[in-house]
């Protein structure tokens, strides 16, 4: 059964950092995109990064270059988004979805991904 399972969500103040994980259970990483997502309160679902496992290349959206990391942990079947300065318009669940492709895409479309997680919670307050 193939699954994404995301952690790590929760409050923290702005400026602050957060590290959310993705784990995968039931497949492997190896040769997937990982994508990350995020719906804010009252907005659309919006695709703010990706990894491609065959060949590491990441892209994410200008909103969050230059704060936000995404990684994996082949060994333990794991992405990562990494978060630093945080900024109350991060604020939002965030989504982990796999696509079987490998093909990096900076998109919207969640229509490339095959299997999603059940999000968690990022909240950026004082």
């Amino acid at each position: 059964q193939v699954q994404l399972v995301e952690s790590g969500g929760g409050l923290v103040q702005p400026g602050g950092s957060l590290r959310l994980s993705c784990a995968a259970s039931g497949f492997s990483l190896d040769t997937y995109t990982i994508g990350w997502f995020r719906q804010a309160p009252g907005k659309e679902r919006e695709g703010i990064g990706c990894i491609s496992n065959l060949d590491g290349v990441t892209y994410y959206t200008d909103s969050v270059k230059g704060r936000f990391t995404i990684s994996t942990d082949k060994a333990k079947n794991t992405a990562y988004l990494d978060m630093n300065n945080l900024k109350p318009e991060d604020t939002g669940v965030y989504y982990c979805a796999a696509d079987s492709s490998g093909v990096p895409r900076m998109t919207d479309d969640q229509t490339w991904y095959d299997a999603w997680g059940q999000g968690t919670l990022v909240t950026v307050s004082e």
